[in-house]
Formats: structure tokens, C-alpha cells, sequence
């Protein structure tokens, strides 16, 4: 994975950590890869089991690697997202905003997004009425006597 910017040459010790960040995240790409492409053989032949199907090993690392190119995307989608409206994490409207192409998929992240908003706590106090009085009044300015 390339980065803009990226030239490979670095002053002093910090091109060495930057050289090794890069090699440490497409370890775990490729750590991330390897885990999906056995995840996708593991569904896909037990699906095909229950048909009384089989399926060939080329396929299935294809169905694989798409997977992983499109979760890929997504992610730097999300990223841009979050970038773009002026946050440095991600929210779940990010997410949301990422299916626009798929009006099914957006359908249900939406529903599973307000199942996670009914599942949270609480964690706002409300006002109370009293609050709010305080709130609205107008202060009087105040005579200052010499």
C-alpha cells in the first residue's frame, strides 16, 4: 500500500520508522488477507455443501480478494468521509454515507444504526424545568457605585 508523499527517502531515523510503519501495516494487510481468504473458503465450502455443490479453490480465492479489495475501499471511503466533515474518527454516518451506491445495504446499516441507538444508555442528563428558567432569564446589568 502506497501513500502520497511517500519516496522512501527519509532524514535520519525517521525514514527508518516511517520504512517500518509501512512494513508493519502490510504485514498486517496481508495478516488481514490471509484471515478473510479463510473465512470466504470456510463459507463458501460449507454453503456449497449444503447444495450438494462443490466449488473450485481459483473461485473462491477470487471471491476472496474482492472482498478484501472492496472492504479496502470502503475503509478509505469512511476515512474521506470523516476527513471531509472536519472529524479525525469515524462515525456510523461515515459508514452509512459509504453504501450510497447500495440503497439495500444503506437501508440496513440505517435500521442496524437505530438498534444500536436504542440499545445505548442513556448518558445524557436531562434539564430540568428549573434549569431551563435559569437559563432563559435575562441578567439586569449591575450598578456599579463610586
Amino acid at each position: 500500500m502506497e501513500t502520497l508523499g511517500d519516496d522512501g527517502i527519509g532524514i535520519g531515523s525517521g525514514g527508518e520508522s516511517d520504512k517500518e510503519r509501512q512494513e508493519e501495516a502490510e504485514q498486517e494487510a496481508a495478516l488481514l488477507r490471509d484471515r478473510l481468504r479463510l473465512s470466504v473458503i470456510s463459507m463458501a465450502s460449507s454453503h456449497a455443501k449444503t447444495l450438494g455443490m462443490t466449488i473450485s479453490e481459483p473461485v473462491v480465492a477470487c471471491i476472496a480478494d474482492l472482498a478484501f479489495k472492496q472492504a479496502e475501499q470502503m475503509g478509505r471511503d469512511v476515512e474521506l468521509f470523516a476527513q471531509h466533515a472536519g472529524r479525525k474518527s469515524v462515525n456510523m454516518e461515515d459508514v452509512i454515507l459509504s453504501a450510497h451506491r447500495n440503497e439495500h445495504l444503506m437501508g440496513l446499516l440505517r435500521d442496524f444504526a437505530q438498534e444500536l441507538k436504542g440499545k445505548e444508555p442513556c448518558t445524557e442528563r436531562k434539564r430540568t424545568k428549573k434549569a431551563l428558567k435559569n437559563e432563559n432569564k435575562v441578567q439586569e446589568p449591575i450598578e456599579m457605585l463610586d
